[in-house]
């Protein structure tokens, strides 16, 4: 079992910045890849942006320039970094990890609980 908590969400004003933390934890051999996804009331789940073991990153347009994913691989955690936040940035900030748990690779691909990020003035 590979549990993913996330913390660093809150209310902020429009142009303000939060910072969350995910950690992973539990039986891991090696994650391939996190990432943060986001959803916001009646609409669905969204990538944010997610970064590869290899450190590649990848972002959703309405997040580029603003928002920054950064990974601490012996930590088994990543952050994100968000400047610039926007009322249309309000939504749960969910983590997510897939990887292997063993040395079969069995895969994993789990998710956190989400942390609130409200953008408001």
């Amino acid at each position: 079992q590979v549990h993913l908590v996330e913390s660093g969400g809150g209310l902020v004003q429009p142009g303000e910045s939060l910072r969350l933390s995910c950690i992973a934890s539990g039986t891991i051999f090696k994650i391939y890849s996190m990432g943060w996804y986001r959803q916001a009331p009646e609409k669905q789940r969204e990538l944010v942006a997610l970064v590869t073991s290899a450190g590649t990153t990848r972002y959703s347009d309405f997040v580029k320039g603003r928002f920054t994913i950064s990974r601490d691989v012996a930590k088994n955690t990543v952050y994100l970094q968000m400047n610039s936040l926007k009322p249309e940035d309000t939504a749960v900030y969910y983590c997510n990890a897939d990887g292997a748990k063993n040395s079969n690779l069995d895969t994993f691909d789990s998710w956190g609980q989400g942390t609130q990020v409200t953008v408001s003035s």
